[in-house]
């Protein structure tokens, strides 16, 4: 089968850090043969870094390429939407980072627009291919965690926010740019997960705080316009007896988080370092699993489950026909739903019905710069 042909769309941290460095990976399946950034120091250097032959300086003249069938959008996150869009009406199934986009009315476009055009919508959702998830997943499927009923979403860093903690870009730190601050860049993992692992159920009533507490250096804050959460908490109740507590932190004065969990009637997990807990003839059981013996086995007993090992794995895959491709982008959309309900929560200062936060979403696109003829 002849190798997927990808476009990359922006050059920056994460196209360096992770989407060319996996391409390369994937070469008997997957080759980049086009690169697009407005910033033409950005594009030549990742060319020469990923041996990329095509370079655009505009995403209209990259999607004229008939070569390209899919691409890989690199760009903050008030942009993924239109971009997204635009590819996929052009004719190019579509990877997105994360998050889904900036808000829940932008996301909602980009899964309509993948119905309309018949395209392949796929996001960057890192820890649903963990050894811990592929554990967990078969431990519910099977039933062992019995009724599940609760689950908690945890994300920790003791000092990590972008660019005022010395990494990053300052567009992380924007809401302009990036739509939100702790929320967005982690929180998506864990909820994704744990939407991915408990049936991806439409949330029905959240509640939830926001904080920017900390100091920071007045210089980094000046110049990056710093006016983004550090830490936000909150409850989801998703009706039918299940809910969801949270917690997500860039920033806080704690050593550590316990890891994110899900409890059930029968049994619960935790999950990074994974463990399971069950009670059998009284005797209370605490259990861990070999990582190493579970990954060794699943690539090689269960071959077909190499198609399930990371996300661009899985993206490469899917568009060979080799699997059917997750339903990534309408787990992303119900975690953007609760993320937005997180920030109209804290913002009206009460509990908000889903019904309530998708009437009042708004978008928060940005103009893209060469995006359209």
């Amino acid at each position: 089968m002849d190798k997927i042909k990808v476009g990359i769309i922006g050059c920056g941290v994460i196209a360096r850090s992770s989407h060319g460095p996996e391409y390369k990976k994937l070469g008997s399946k997957v080759e980049i043969v086009a690169a697009c950034d407005i910033v033409k120091e950005k594009l030549d250097s990742y060319c020469e870094m990923f041996d990329i032959k095509k370079r655009y300086s505009t995403i209209a003249e990259m999607l004229d390429d008939d070569e390209i069938q899919a691409v890989d959008i690199c760009l903050h996150n008030n942009m993924h939407a239109p971009v997204a869009i635009e590819a996929m009406r052009r004719g190019k199934d579509v990877y997105g980072e994360k998050p889904m986009a900036g808000s829940y009315v932008d996301a909602l476009a980009m899964v309509e627009a993948a119905k309309k055009y018949g395209r392949k919508l796929h996001v960057q959702l890192a820890l649903i291919y963990s050894a811990a998830s592929f554990a967990a997943k078969r431990l519910i499927d099977a039933g062992d965690l019995g009724e599940l009923y609760h689950m908690r979403s945890t994300g920790f860093r003791r000092r990590g926010r972008p660019f005022v903690d010395g990494y990053g870009e300052k567009e992380f730190v924007s809401s302009k740019v990036a739509g939100g601050g702790a929320l967005l860049d982690m929180g998506v993992y864990h909820i994704s997960q744990l939407l991915y692992l408990s049936g991806n159920k439409r949330p029905e009533r959240v509640v939830g705080h926001a904080y920017q507490k900390l100091d920071m250096d007045p210089k980094r804050k000046e110049i990056s316009g710093y006016d983004v959460e550090e830490l936000i908490v909150g409850m989801v109740d998703f009706g039918q007896g299940l809910s969801m507590d949270l917690i997500e932190s860039w920033a806080m004065n704690l050593d550590k988080l316990e890891p994110s969990s899900i409890i059930g009637t029968a049994g619960g997990i935790r999950l990074d370092p994974f463990s399971y807990h069950y009670t059998k003839h009284d005797v209370v059981f605490n259990a861990s699993i070999d990582e190493g013996d579970l990954n060794f086995r699943s690539s090689t007993v269960y071959p077909e489950q190499n198609f399930y090992r990371n996300s661009q794995a899985h993206w490469a895959a899917a568009l060979r026909g080799e699997c059917p491709l997750l339903p990534t982008a309408e787990i992303a959309l119900n975690t953007q739903l609760i993320q937005e309900s997180l920030y109209l929560s804290s913002k009206l200062g009460r509990q908000v019905t889903t019904d309530e936060v998708i009437a009042a979403s708004k978008s928060k696109n940005t103009e893209v710069v060469g995006l359209y003829k």
